[in-house]
Parts: structure tokens; sequence; C-alpha cells
């Protein structure tokens, strides 16, 4: 544990890509294998479930550093992360340990999880009574799921590439799923991680077996304007063009009789969307296919076409429930909207270019014609202009833009250029003009600023009488360090009143609100939610007076909705 948290220390207080290089290599390099291997799971992004309710351990702390409630509470707003609050508030260390990190997950930390709150009390006074000041930073943050620290799993990947030996690509593959919520990493599966190439082939059998995904190719965003396309871009005949879909990115792994379906953060998700694992049953063995899962309304007898997609909104209604019922599975059905063949017939397709991958799902979709398993179509043009024209009006198709794929790349590893690219031309933000009412120090180095801001709209039109303001966003992200110097400055003149770490303020300033998407809610008071919201631009030109209301937002929502 000490070798962890000095570790974190050296990452945490360097800005350095060369000196975090270092630091990982050094620590792998010296680790004992199960040490090495919590120490990837973690730095690579993962999350055990959660081991103590987050609301326990704030009070067994402040028991413990003998404080009232509300100093507590000012010193958490002031420091802006709870983890290191506790660190800083605890008593001084009465014992210490010699455990390394393996030993306190195993022995400590793990058995934690399901523990009734007087032993809960017990067992966590006793743990943080062994540790030094510096160790106890990374066991909250172990314990509250907050553990990040700099370090990009690229970065990880590299590091072990480095200590290894082995290309960087087939770490990244033999990286998927290691982060996985349920894995308990160990010193075989370090081992699996930095064995030599030239053991590859059982550990190939190891990942057919387990229904292990591929790394995931990811698309840059594209920004320039039409008219410089074909400077930037070529020929629009040298690229294939899809729709760029608003759904949950996945892998269907069909080995070994068994399916598997992964989001793109790695999750499991197989369990969420049965009708994906009974179409897994008409895919041959050996099959990986990349594609959006979309809640999908299929076409009626008398209509053209495969059917319509529906909101991303309607696909958070299943991704929330923990069971599936008959109605919801009959009115929510999903679909694999397919648009890349990454393994067939247990061959790995990757290195073939796009167009000839692309030819081979499409026999593939044909052949197994699924219900559940449709190709995003491929879009034309004569010119980009041609094509910029087909994308303007998509928001109506339930569409975020066009994605485009150069004819002969590769399917690469992560954001990549090195073997081809993927371009995601989105289409412009929705946007209103709201006023901020509410705000929030942030976290971090950002703890002693509001930044984390609720915006509102008129609930009537301008000349209305008795209008008021309505919250239906939270944002925090868009302005500039010198502007949240200056929103803070006014936060703090025009403040009503303060309530725990909120401020309430006199509606004073207006934004510009971008956001991704939008649909009908229940559950605010607004009766509208968005998608992603953040602030395009301060409306310093604009009165409060004249922010957009309710009906205004109404009018973004999709056909059917409003």
């Amino acid at each position: 544990m000490k070798r962890f948290a000095a570790l974190y220390r050296q990452l945490d207080a360097s800005t350095s890509l060369l000196a975090k290089q270092a630091a990982l290599r050094e620590y792998l390099q010296a680790a004992a294998p199960e040490d090495a291997a919590w120490a990837v799971y973690f730095l690579a992004g993962g999350k055990p479930r959660q081991l103590v309710p987050v609301r326990l351990l704030r009070e067994l702390a402040r028991q413990a550093a003998g404080l009232p409630e509300w100093l507590f509470d000012e010193c958490h707003e002031a420091v802006g992360d709870l983890a290191e609050t506790i660190a800083l508030l605890l008593p001084a260390p009465t014992g210490a340990h010699e455990l390394p990190l393996a030993a306190w997950m195993a022995q400590h930390l793990l058995p934690l999880r399901g523990l009734p709150p007087e032993a809960l009390a017990e067992r966590l006074s006793a743990q943080w009574n062994l540790l030094a000041p510096e160790e106890r930073l990374v066991y909250f943050k172990l314990i509250t799921g907050a553990f990040r620290v700099g370090v990009s799993k690229l970065q990880v990947t590299q590091a072990l590439a480095a200590v290894s030996g082995v290309d960087a690509k087939r770490i990244a593959q033999r990286l998927m799923g290691y982060t996985h919520i349920g894995a308990r990493p160990g010193a075989a599966d370090y081992a699996r991680l930095v064995q030599p190439e030239d053991a590859l082939e059982e550990a190939s059998a190891r990942r057919e077996a387990s229904g292990h995904p591929y790394p995931f190719f990811l698309a840059h965003p594209f920004m320039l304007p039409v008219e410089q396309m074909g400077d930037a871009l070529g020929d629009p005949q040298d690229w294939l063009v899809e729709w760029k879909w608003d759904g949950i990115r996945a892998q269907l792994v069909r080995r070994a009789g068994g399916t598997w379906v992964w989001s793109r953060g790695e999750e499991l998700v197989s369990e969420r969307f049965p009708e994906l694992q009974d179409l897994g049953d008409a895919l041959p063995d050996g099959t990986v296919i990349d594609g959006e899962i979309l809640v999908w309304r299929h076409a009626a007898p008398d209509e053209d076409g495969p059917g319509q997609v529906r909101p991303f909104a309607d696909l958070q209604k299943r991704i929330g429930r923990k069971t599936l019922s008959p109605k919801i599975l009959r009115e929510l059905p999903v679909v694999l909207m397919a648009y890349d063949l990454l393994e067939e017939g247990g061959e790995d397709l990757r290195a073939l270019p796009q167009h000839a991958r692309r030819a081979r799902l499409d026999a593939l979709i044909a052949v197994a014609n699924h219900p559940t398993l449709l190709a995003s179509p491929l879009l034309h043009g004569s010119s980009w202009e041609d094509l910029a024209r087909q994308r303007q009006g998509v928001r109506a198709r339930g569409v975020e833009g066009m994605v485009l794929k150069a004819r002969q790349a590769q399917y690469g590893v992560g954001r990549t250029k090195d073997v081809g690219v993927w371009w995601k031309w989105k289409i412009d933000p929705l946007s209103v003009d709201a006023v901020l009412i509410y705000a929030q120090r942030g976290h971090g180095r950002r703890a002693s600023l509001y930044t984390d801001y609720t915006f509102a709209v008129w609930d009537r039109p301008q000349g209305a009488p008795e209008r008021a303001l309505v919250p239906f966003a939270k944002a925090y992200s868009g302005l500039t360090d010198a502007e949240i110097a200056q929103v803070d400055a006014i936060i703090r003149r025009t403040t009503v009143e303060s309530f725990g770490p909120v401020r309430s303020v006199r509606p004073t300033l207006v934004f510009e609100l971008g956001f991704e998407g939008i649909a009908r809610s229940s559950r605010h008071k607004s009766g509208i939610a968005v998608r992603f919201p953040r602030m395009l631009r301060w409306r310093q030109d604009k009165p409060v007076a004249e922010a957009d209301t309710l009906q205004t937002l109404a009018a973004l929502l999709p056909p059917g909705a409003a």
C-alpha cells in the first residue's frame, strides 16, 4: 500500500507525460504481480462495487475528527473532494502496517462490503489508524470510488508495453474486460497481460472462451466548414459515410457457443439486452460485430423501410431498470445497428481495409436475416456539399450527424490515426438562452470557485403577467478561467440566500446553453430533460427578461414528444 500511495503522489504531482510514464514503469517493474494487477485495474479506470455507503463513511469520519456537522461541511466544500477532506481531518494514526496493495484489498477493503453499520465503524477505525496520512488519501479514494489521478488508460497501456516488450495494441486488446466492475485481478491476470507474444496461442483461447471484445476504434471530431472539406479529405468517394447514431456503442461477441455484449465503457451489458442474446444464437461462432444499440420502432406491414430509431430517452428507460418486464421489452425493443465486422469465423479482420470489412458485414447480415440485426445505411453524395445538404434536418431522423470512414482504414485502437481515420461530423447542438439562478462550488482546483450552475427559463412569454423562472438544466463546462472568475465574483455579490453548499442568486446572468438531445420528463419541474448541457457563451448582451421560455424548449422536442 505504501508503494502504491507513493506512485499516486508522483502521478498527482506531475503534469509531464514523460514523468508519469517513468513513474508507472518504475512501479510495474518493481511491484509484485498481485500488487501490479490491482494497480493496473485502478489506474486503467476499474472501480469495485461500492464498499461502504458514502453517507455512513462521512458521518464516521466526522465523529472521529470531533467536528460539528456544519464545520465538516465547510471543510468539504473548501477542499472539494470527500476522500481528501477525510484524510486531512482524521487524527494522527495510532499504529502502522507493512501490507502491500493486494493484501489490503483482500484482507481489509473487499470484506467491508455488506457489513452492518456497527461492524463497519469498528473495521474502518481500525484500518485508517494503521495508515500514514499520505496512504489515507488513496485508501479513501478507493473506498469512495473517486480514484482519479490524471493517467489515461492509454498511458497505462504504454507503460505495460514498455515493461513487457509486447506491442501496445496487443496490450490494449488484453486489457479489454480487465476493469469490469466484478473483476478481482490477481497475479495470474497480470501475467497474462504482460506475457510474451510467442505465448499468445493459449491467451487467444482464453479470450475466446471468456468472450472479451476488441479495443474500440474511436472517431475524431471534424470541425472544418464544408468548403474546406475537399482540400482536407479529398474526394467523397474515398470515404464510407454513415449516420452517427445516438445510442450505446457496443460489440456483440459470439464465441464458443456463448454471446456477450460489451459497451464501449467495457461494461458487460448482456443481461440488459436479451434481444441481442437471442441474436447471437443466429450468428456463427467466431463473430464479433461493432455497432450501436438503439431502441427501434419496426416498420408496419404497409410502411416502407426498416423502421425508425427512437429517442435516446427511450433507451435510458431500459438502462435504468434492474428488471425488464415483458411490457418494457415489448414497448421498447432494441436492435444492433451494425457498422463493422471485427471477427469472422474466428479470424481477426481488423487489418483489412474498411470497405472490405463492410462488404463482409453486409453479407453476414443478409445471411443471418434477423430483425434485431440491421446494417447502418451507407450514404452517397457527388460532393461534400451534396452530403452537407443531406446532413441538414437529420435531427428529425434521430441521428447526431454523420461518420466519415476512410475506405482504406484498418480498425485501430482508441482515437488514433496510424492505420486510417474515422471522423464524426456532428450537427450543431440545440440551444436556448437561460438564466443562472443557483450556483455551487466546483471540485479539485475549482473548489474555491462557484463553477456548477443551475439554469432556468421563463414559464411564459415576455409580456405575460407574473412570470416565473423554472429550473431545467445544470451545467459546469464551457467557460474560460477568466469568465469563471468574473461569474464567481457576480455570484458572491448577488447571493440571495445559501442552503448547504448551494447559493440562490438574483437573476442577472444569461447564458446560451447547448445540448445534444431533449425529451419530456416527469421527474423534472420543467417537464423537460436535456442531454449533455454546456455553456456555449455568456450572453452579456441579453437582458434577463429576454431569456427563452418553456415554450421555446417545447418547440425543440422531437416530433410526437411535444
